[in-house]
């Protein structure tokens, strides 16, 4: 019995930690394999959509790859490929592709897109990336954490950075669900909302996870087995970038930030790209003003031995990969959910 089989997979709080963490156990045995090379086709003749409305490194390689593997067929659909949402509503673009495709992947703005696509498409449909979550990066980062720790229950992960983004708010809750301690450095008016708070606190009440979130960044790193930061404007975000990095320059990852951990074994996450040089054209243009050499991340820190971020980026592959074996393989799925 596949216990998710043709089930989508949208947003975290549609899963619990035996679910959770089956996808992640999953996902390392997956890459267990893939280093063995040891053959995995469990999609098998199965084709797979992947549409697009924000463009992407990892997610579109990730998905790509582990579709090779699994024997499926990826077809990648780009904002300018098809009529979606322009000159076709997302409801009768849904029921088109789920008449033609095995699974559907989507990387764009609104959840509710998302949302609709699974609700009308009649097969599974996988969230690459909303503005709300971004759930096929927290298996890859919890997987990563796993890997290096040995467990996941106890450890104590802090976010700093804009906290209301979706991947603060995937943390957060998927912390939350799996027993890890969450800290949320953020301003103020740059918190997670209440909502995305009250159903943190909700699943923390069941995991035992402790939740903290302040406008201090050194309070919120104190005790942090791992450090996690994203970039300060996201993709399409409209903002006045000289205000934005005033308010967080103060929440930068650098080897001070780190120091106040009071621990010598923390790890650094960062689910990537990262403005930690001056090697880009966008970051170049955000630090100009500044006379900074780094936003988020300084580079001393983004490449000690302490970041796992190439370890973490990698780890999308066989993450993705459990989530579309596991929704849409014909597999065996231990009973542990009942």
């Amino acid at each position: 019995m596949n216990h998710f089989y043709q089930k989508s997979f949208l947003k975290e709080l549609d899963f619990n930690a035996a679910e959770l963490n089956y996808l992640i156990d999953f996902a390392i045995h997956l890459k267990k394999l893939k280093q063995e090379n040891i053959p995995h086709p469990y999609l098998q003749g199965k084709n797979i959509a992947l549409l697009f409305e924000k463009s992407s490194t990892r997610t579109r390689s990730a998905f790509t790859v582990a579709a090779v593997d699994l024997g499926a067929h990826p077809e990648f659909l780009g904002k300018n490929d098809i009529q979606f949402g322009t000159k076709e509503s997302v409801t009768d673009t849904a029921k088109i592709l789920g008449g033609m495709f095995d699974g559907i992947e989507f990387r764009g703005f609104k959840q509710q897109t998302v949302e609709t696509l699974a609700k009308a498409s009649g097969v599974p449909v996988w969230n690459g990336l909303t503005d709300e979550w971004h759930p096929t990066q927290m298996i890859a980062d919890f997987m990563t954490l796993k890997e290096h720790f040995g467990k996941l229950t106890g450890l104590t992960l802090t976010y700093v950075g804009d906290g209301r983004n979706n991947v603060a708010n995937s943390l957060l809750i998927t912390g939350a669900i799996l027993g890890v301690n969450i800290h949320i450095g953020a301003p103020a008016d740059l918190q997670p909302n209440s909502q995305v708070i009250a159903a943190a606190k909700k699943a923390a009440a069941i995991s035992g996870a402790k939740i903290l979130i302040t406008a201090d960044p050194k309070q919120a790193v104190a005790g942090a087995d791992a450090l996690y930061t994203d970039v300060w404007i996201s993709m399409g975000e409209q903002v006045d970038y000289h205000q934005r990095i005033d308010q967080l320059l103060p929440y930068q990852i650098n080897a001070q930030l780190v120091a106040a951990t009071g621990k010598t074994d923390t790890v650094i996450l960062h689910c990537l790209p990262a403005f930690h040089d001056t090697s880009t054209t966008v970051g170049q243009k955000f630090m100009a003003d500044y006379n900074l050499t780094a936003l988020e991340i300084t580079d001393d820190v983004f490449q000690s031995p302490a970041a796992l971020v190439f370890q973490e980026g990698a780890n999308r592959m066989p993450a993705i990969k459990a989530i579309m074996a596991a929704t849409l393989g014909n597999l065996f799925i231990p009973e542990i959910f009942d």
